[in-house]
């Protein structure tokens, strides 16, 4: 009879914490995202000019025009188009600092830096964690301001505040470094530019 009240508490516990756990919790912040933070809540999705969707501040994706400021490099590619990684969405390359492949690639990237004139920092030429970083340090931006405003046939005076305005600051005030989003920054070059055609 004891053993058969164990089996019917166990049971109860299980169900109970099931309840909790996969729905009423799961409810709870669903509800508190949408009524509170829904644009974070909805994966920070920026919209272009037309209403479209251009991308996620939150995650970083690949810019190879001389136009716009270029993220760092991603084993993943972003997890975008054929050359993106079909087996996962995020990640590093976990390649050991003593593998040929990894000297290779980060040599080719130093030398397409030193080709641009820009002098390869740690952000520009190594991958980060996740493969997804949407952010470049305030130096790898300053580094490229001279071909994104030579490209668009503005002054780096006027790109100077836009790198300021989009520059998100430490989590919390004191983890991590100042970065640049680089989504939100190229797509407010766009609207400067877009802004300053009727003018001309």
């Amino acid at each position: 009879m004891a053993m058969i009240r164990e089996t019917i508490r166990a049971i109860f516990i299980t169900l109970m914490l099931w309840l909790l756990t996969a729905i009423i919790y799961p409810l709870i912040i669903l509800v508190v995202g949408q009524a509170f933070f829904p644009y974070q809540a909805n994966g920070s999705i920026r919209p272009g000019q037309n209403g479209e969707p251009i991308g996620s501040a939150l995650i970083g994706q690949v810019f190879t025009s001389e136009r716009y400021f270029h993220s760092r490099p991603s084993t993943v590619r972003y997890s975008q188009g054929k050359k993106a990684k079909p087996t996962g969405i995020s990640g590093a390359s976990n390649l050991a600092a003593s593998n040929p492949e990894l000297l290779k690639r980060i040599l080719e990237q130093a030398n397409q830096l030193r080709d641009e004139n820009l002098q390869p920092i740690a952000d520009i030429i190594y991958t980060s964690g996740s493969g997804l970083d949407p952010h470049i340090s305030l130096k790898a931006a300053r580094q490229q301001l001279t071909r994104v405003a030579s490209a668009r046939g503005v002054k780096e005076d006027e790109i100077l505040p836009l790198i300021n305005k989009f520059t998100d600051g430490r989590f919390l005030g004191i983890f991590g470094e100042p970065g640049v989003n680089v989504l939100r920054l190229n797509y407010a070059l766009d609207v400067q530019d877009f802004s300053r055609q009727p003018n001309q």
